[in-house]
Parts: C-alpha cells; structure tokens; sequence
C-alpha cells in the first residue's frame, strides 16, 4: 500500500459518511414531518415512496454503472456519484411537492450506484493486501453517519432552523468532497481498465438453483433492514408510543447494532464459515421482529432496534456477496451485480408497497420475508459443501 493514496482513500470514505446521511435522512420521523408539511400532503408513510425511488434510480445505473466505471476509470464514476448526489440532497432540501423529491431521489440512487462502482475497486486497489477490511472500512463509515443522525438533528432543535438543512449542508461537504477527489491521486489501474459488458456476461453465465437463491437473498436482506430502517420509527411512535423527540434515538440504536456486527462478525468469520451466518443471522431477526410486533413497547423497540442493526444492517447483504463469489469463481462480476440489483429492486418494490401500508402491517411484511430468507440459506447451506468443491474443480 502507497501511503500517498490515504487522502484519497479517506475522501471516498468520508463520501460513504455522507452517503449514510443521504441513505437514512429520509426515515426520520422528524424529517417526514416537516416534508409533508413542504409538500402539502398528510400521510407520513408517503415519504417512504420517495425513498424507495432510491433503490429504482440504482436498479436503472447498475447494470452501467460498473462498465462505466471500468472503462472510464475510478476517478470520473466518483465525480459523477458526487454530482448526482449534490443534486439529491439540495432537491430534498428544496422540493415543493413529491415529484420533485422523487425525481431528486432517483438521482439519489444513480449516486449510489457509481460510488459503489467507483469506491469499491478503488479502495480494493489501494489498500490492496487487506481488501476485505477495505471494503468493510465504508461500511463503518456508513454506520457512524447513521449513529450520529440523532445528534445532527438534536442540533436543529431550539433554533429556527429546518431539519431540513441536514440535507443543504450533507450536500455542501461531499461538493467539497467531489473538488478534492479531482485532485487527489489514484492508483493507475483505478484510472483505466477493461470495460466488460455486462449484458454479454450475462449470456455467457450459466446458472444453478443455488446462485438463484443466493440472489434471492440479496432481495430479502435487504428488505429486513430497508423495511426497519424506514418504517420503525414510525411504529414506534404511533404503535409503542415513544414521543417524537425521542423516536429518533432509535437510529442510534440501530447504527451501534451495526457496529458491533462489523467488529463482532470480522473476528466470527476467521472461526465459523461466512455461509452459515446467512441463516442464523436472519433468524435472529425473525424472532425480534414477532417480539416487537407482539409486545409494542418503547422498551422493546429500542432493544429490536439494536439488534436489527446487528443481525439485519451488520453484513449479510456482504456475506451473501462474498459467499456468491467464493461459490461461481467464473461468473463472478455479473453474479456480484444482479445481487445487489436484486438488492435495489427491493428497496423500490418493497419500500413502495411499504408506503401504502401501517406501521404494524410493514413489521409483519418484514417478518415474512426474513422468513422466505431463513429458508434460502437452509438451502445455501445444505447444498455449500458440494458447491465448494464444484467451485475449486471451476478454477
């Protein structure tokens, strides 16, 4: 690793910090308060709409993103994820009614898309001998953003100021952001490389009932902590009765159980294969959303809280990559792909069904569907040993 490339590495980190702003602000109960109020409409559990128009905006990049970002090196991807995303939160900010929030949104989503295609590689590339704590090191980024959210927006009250100023000034740093990655530096296989196309990849793959599955989970992971991440607070304070000014602490919650994971998950993964967490990870999850539905306390929202954060935020969507790869060497970049396209095409398909939806009936939503992941991962699982041998016969 060339010590010369650690700003760069710590500016497209800290661009995954204010990604997690982006990609949690609109699940505060406060925040889809004052957005209805902004755009004249009453129903708060319209604001998850606009989330979900996240996952569409990268379920319409992905599939170029990648190439993109290949041909046209890392650098470039990063600027274009930075512009879009400027442009996300001032339109948040701003937006006078939904369709300019949704519109805003998708373009949320096409940010997202070509950081990860961007940022991923990049940090691969220049801490090149630990890529796995590479990859993982944006995830924490994230989960601080997310864990601080409470504290951003505690900051708002007793002033005159909208929460909404959260997202003006989120928009303001990663502009910062996107000036100093034109000149930082960057490794030379960052900047150009080999533009393979994705839809060729995608006739050229030949795949099993296990990597479908393993694709499937991409989907219901995703949903068990997009559905908590979005909906919970609002559970919370219309079902278990938390007050408005403390309902936002169970981001906090959430975000330390995502921390935890990623320590507690890094040193379990060195002991115990990474496939079985696929199952027991989900389970856990299962069981603490029947405790929230059934119970609905303040009590057990914080606890569930926390251990969503944990077991549903803490690495199974990654676990799931990671064991997708180990298992088909050969189709390894477009398998990788549609995992998480499954990914996006959950945030725009659930968050949007969630949206019509109470509070009570998007828990039970979520039980079913980290149920439907439970038992793919049996699957995975009961079938992981002849696949591993399929897979070192493939290399």
């Amino acid at each position: 690793m060339n010590k010369k490339y650690l700003p760069t590495a710590l500016i497209l980190y800290m661009n995954y910090f204010i990604h997690g702003i982006g990609c949690s602000i609109l699940s505060q109960q406060v925040v889809k308060e004052q957005l209805i109020v902004q755009w004249g409409v009453e129903d708060v559990m319209l604001v998850t709409s606009i989330a979900a128009a996240l996952g569409l905006g990268r379920l319409i990049s992905l599939p170029f993103a990648g190439p993109l970002s290949d041909k046209l090196g890392r650098r470039l991807s990063v600027l274009i994820g930075v512009a879009s995303y400027i442009i996300f939160f001032v339109g948040i900010a701003f937006s006078p009614n939904m369709q300019i929030a949704y519109i805003a949104a998708v373009l949320g989503g096409i940010a997202n898309s070509f950081l990860d295609t961007a940022t991923y590689p990049a940090v691969a590339e220049i801490i090149n001998k630990y890529t796995g704590i590479a990859t993982m090191g944006i995830k924490f980024f994230i989960s601080i953003a997310q864990l601080l959210m409470p504290f951003f927006l505690g900051c708002v009250v007793g002033t005159k100021m909208s929460y909404l100023m959260l997202s003006l000034a989120a928009g303001v740093v990663i502009a910062v952001l996107g000036v100093l990655a034109i000149f930082a530096p960057f490794p030379a296989e960052s900047e150009s490389g080999k533009s393979e196309s994705f839809i060729q990849n995608l006739k050229n793959a030949h795949f099993s009932v296990e990597s479908i599955a393993l694709i499937l989970i991409g989907f219901t992971s995703t949903a068990t902590f997009q559905l908590w991440l979005n909906c919970a607070q609002t559970f919370g304070k219309e079902i278990a009765g938390i007050p408005s000014e403390s309902v936002s602490i169970m981001q906090t919650y959430y975000s330390a159980g995502t921390m935890a994971a990623l320590v507690v998950t890094s040193i379990l993964i060195t002991k115990f294969k990474q496939v079985r967490f696929l199952v027991i990870y989900p389970a856990i999850s299962v069981i603490m959303l029947v405790l929230v539905y059934m119970m609905k306390s303040p009590m057990i929202c914080y606890i569930g809280a926390f251990v969503i954060g944990y077991a549903a935020a803490g690495g199974v969507l990654q676990m799931a990559t990671a064991t997708v790869n180990d298992l088909f060497p050969k189709i390894k970049g477009t398998i990788t792909s549609l995992v998480m396209i499954a990914s996006s095409l959950c945030n725009y398909t659930i968050l949007s069904a969630a949206s019509k939806m109470t509070a009570t009936g998007v828990i039970m939503m979520n039980i079913v569907i980290t149920i439907i992941g439970v038992v793919l991962a049996i699957f995975v699982n009961a079938r992981y040993g002849t696949l591993l041998k399929n897979a070192e016969s493939a290399k």
